[in-house]
């Protein structure tokens, strides 16, 4: 993968002080340690504002955890794209119907150490339904799923239960979803 902002070492040596500091000032908290494991999906939910990327990337600086997170193509377009990729965005043309899930399973098996930060929402758009794409990359890498959270009603933001996919997508999505209930994102209206 390429290098990211976590790979500068002042940045990587700052930014945890500092991240915690302004969370404490906004009165927000960190709950939940993210998991010693090496290699994960890690659920980006709820996803409802632009105020979730910074949040998050907050929760990962104060964690200590090199976290990529995929985005739209477009993001990626211009001066900007230089810079969402040292944030570690991985660009994602979802108007292709390409094999993102056998591409992502192949990264993971070929990295050592590997956490993406997927929206199952897909959008901070209101959806009926969440996208799958997170579920069949864990399942095809054989890594494990995390709850990573971020609840603008309390304030908290972090990582939950460490959760393995069966496979039952229709049981497996049940217990997901049933986690997540009673987090607000920062525009509820969008959940």
């Amino acid at each position: 993968m390429q290098r990211t902002i976590f790979d500068t070492p002042i940045i990587r040596h700052v930014m945890p002080g500092v991240s915690k500091m302004l969370f404490k000032l906004i009165g927000w908290k960190v709950v939940g340690d993210f998991p010693q494991i090496d290699k994960y999906v890690l659920i980006a939910a709820p996803h409802t504002s632009n105020w979730d990327f910074p949040i998050g990337l907050a929760i990962c600086f104060i964690g200590r955890k090199k976290v990529y997170w995929m985005g739209k193509h477009s993001l990626f377009v211009g001066p900007l794209g230089p810079l969402a990729r040292w944030l570690g965005g991985i660009p994602v043309d979802r108007r292709k119907s390409n094999s993102l899930v056998e591409q992502m399973a192949e990264v993971y098996q070929q990295s050592e150490q590997l956490i993406v930060a997927i929206p199952p929402e897909g959008t901070r758009k209101k959806v009926e339904h969440w996208k799958t794409g997170f579920y069949y990359i864990a399942l095809q890498a054989q890594v494990p799923i995390v709850f990573g959270y971020i609840d603008f009603k309390t304030k908290t933001g972090g990582c939950g239960p460490v959760f393995y996919p069966s496979g039952d997508i229709a049981q497996d999505m049940l217990i997901i979803r049933n986690y997540y209930q009673g987090m607000q994102g920062k525009n509820p209206e969008n959940q």
